[in-house]
């Protein structure tokens, strides 16, 4: 428990009533793996009275008190794997043995519950195998607990969306402050972790997916290299960009959960050289994580909103007092080239990737792009109340890979971000990472009018979009405070930099502090969210 708020306080806000045994629960809710394995090797707690307790947590929070509409379904199975996984628990467990964790609902589960990516047109029948995390996750004695709410189609169907909505799930709000957003599209995850509805979750990215959400919400998430873990089952966006990473209350639980998923993966061949570069990401959690490191600040990516500024400016002074060496400012090459060619790429890449997802589901009515298009269009009272989906429609009338207007584009955009990007910002300064602000405090959810992220330049993608577009990792962790929200910083570094991005943003978390539990404050413009 944080001791910025009370047991009886946290209590109060989520419906569960101020009792010794209640506050222990709320505690289980936001405690650390590292603490919840001590505590089941000690014997104090099972695995599936943990699972419970957060079963519990969902019912009262996120289906009856706040309503917070960010987990779509629980695991029907959660607590007989949870027993099943006591029963054979040995002294030499790993550190997600018993550990329940939430897959946003674009990540293949061969069980029971549905992959549906938010849409009504892929609730028919579950996928028919695990994605290759989720293979991974129960390998290492993790509880699947259940599937989280996103952006539709991973934010991917219109420009004018609000992110946290979908078909299935209606709007995820944000925790912290129920009238605001989650962002996305790893919404539900990100909503579901910072409301202690699991210890951890798994989101996706494309640009910003993980990395906005985690924010938003108070979290820390870690966008790791392209390649570094499998996309395997997972429903695509682009093959040149997505990933999954993980969302979570601290540097240490992401660090143990990206462990267990990265890796090499036959069902992807972008991980190739995962194995040689993946590796216990928990040895990285150095105390002294900041002293010596190079960081550089883009500013170009500050400017656009006074809380987020402030906070970083604050980060900055806390690195250094840590003996971080911070050149501020840095030039980051071709921040106004990206965002055209990344986009030309993102729809040729979805028509074929999605197309390709769709021929290894089984007994759904849709089979192609352009069967999503006309279910839709058949369905708009329930998929398109709000917005449309004029992304499906330009994707769609794009051409095969093979056209000169997307090799280019793609040729361009990896060339801007990487080596002429953030490649040569690192070199000319010698750095280990680099750094920005994030969004800032979360925008209030507008179901008309669509989200309202505070860009600044519109020449400039956004903070994440260097990093997303190179295939380069970036983690964020909560940094400071505005309005009782919570607003942190994005560190993003070169191919296969995780060990270094994971030192920097321990080193930071630990001498800084800056996480609260949410209090669920209703805020000014609360609506129904549905």
């Amino acid at each position: 428990m944080s001791k910025h708020l009370p047991a009886c306080t946290l209590l109060a806000a989520t419906l569960f009533a101020c009792t010794p045994l209640a506050a222990q629960k709320v505690e289980t809710a936001y405690a650390s793996i590292a603490t919840l394995q001590q505590r089941m090797d000690a014997g104090k707690l099972t695995g599936k009275t943990l699972t419970q307790e957060f079963l519990d947590r969902v019912d009262h929070i996120d289906r009856h008190g706040p309503t917070l509409r960010a987990v779509l379904e629980t695991n029907p199975d959660a607590l007989s794997i949870a027993a099943s996984l006591d029963a054979k628990r040995t002294p030499q467990h790993g550190p997600l043995y018993g550990i329940p964790v939430l897959l946003k609902d674009n990540i293949d589960t061969g069980d029971r519950e549905h992959t549906t990516a938010g849409s009504l047109a892929l609730m028919a029948a579950p996928a028919p195998r695990d994605a290759t995390i989720t293979a991974r996750l129960r390998a290492a004695g993790a509880v699947i607990l259940g599937k989280t709410n996103l952006s539709e189609w991973a934010n991917f169907r219109s420009n004018h969306a609000s992110s946290g909505w979908s078909g299935v799930g209606g709007q995820t709000r944000n925790p912290y402050m129920l009238d605001r957003n989650p962002c996305g599209s790893s919404a539900g995850s990100a909503a579901a972790v910072a409301a202690g509805l699991a210890t951890v979750a798994i989101g996706t990215e494309t640009d910003g997916s993980i990395l906005c959400p985690a924010s938003m919400t108070g979290l820390v998430g870690i966008k790791p290299t392209l390649g570094l873990v499998s996309r395997a089952g997972i429903v695509p966006i682009s093959a040149n960009q997505d990933t999954a990473g993980p969302m979570a209350r601290g540097v240490a639980d992401a660090a143990a959960l990206l462990t267990v998923i990265a890796g090499s993966d036959p069902r992807d061949p972008a991980t190739a050289e995962a194995d040689r570069h993946a590796t216990d990401y928990t040895r990285f959690l150095d105390l002294n994580g900041l002293k010596r490191k190079r960081i550089g600040v883009v500013r170009e990516l500050a400017g656009n909103e006074p809380n987020a500024d402030r906070v970083l400016d604050a980060a900055i002074a806390a690195m250094r007092a840590q003996g971080a060496i911070v050149i501020d400012p840095v030039t980051l090459p071709h921040l106004r080239d990206l965002s055209a060619p990344e986009m030309t790429v993102l729809l040729y890449d979805f028509k074929h990737d999605v197309n390709a997802y769709l021929a290894t589901r089984t007994g759904l009515p849709v089979h192609a792009l352009a069967d999503l298009i006309a279910f839709d269009t058949t369905h708009a009272a329930q998929e398109m109340p709000w917005f449309g989906q004029e992304l499906f429609e330009q994707a769609e009338a794009k051409g095969p890979l093979t056209d000169a207007a997307y090799r280019t584009a793609l040729a361009k955009a990896k060339k801007f971000a990487g080596p002429e990007g953030i490649d040569a910002a690192l070199k000319a300064h010698h750095l280990d990472a680099l750094l920005a602000p994030s969004w800032g405090p979360a925008f209030t959810t507008d179901l008309i009018l669509g989200d309202h992220v505070v860009s600044g330049d519109p020449t400039i993608g956004g903070v994440s979009q260097p990093a997303a577009v190179a295939g380069y990792p970036s983690i964020t962790v909560p940094a400071g405070w505005a309005h009782d929200l919570p607003v942190g910083i994005v560190l993003f570094g070169a191919k296969w930099s995780e060990p270094k991005l994971i030192e920097i943003a321990y080193g930071f978390e630990q001498h800084t502090h800056a996480w609260q539990p949410p209090k669920f404050l209703k805020g000014p413009g609360i609506g129904n969210g549905k």
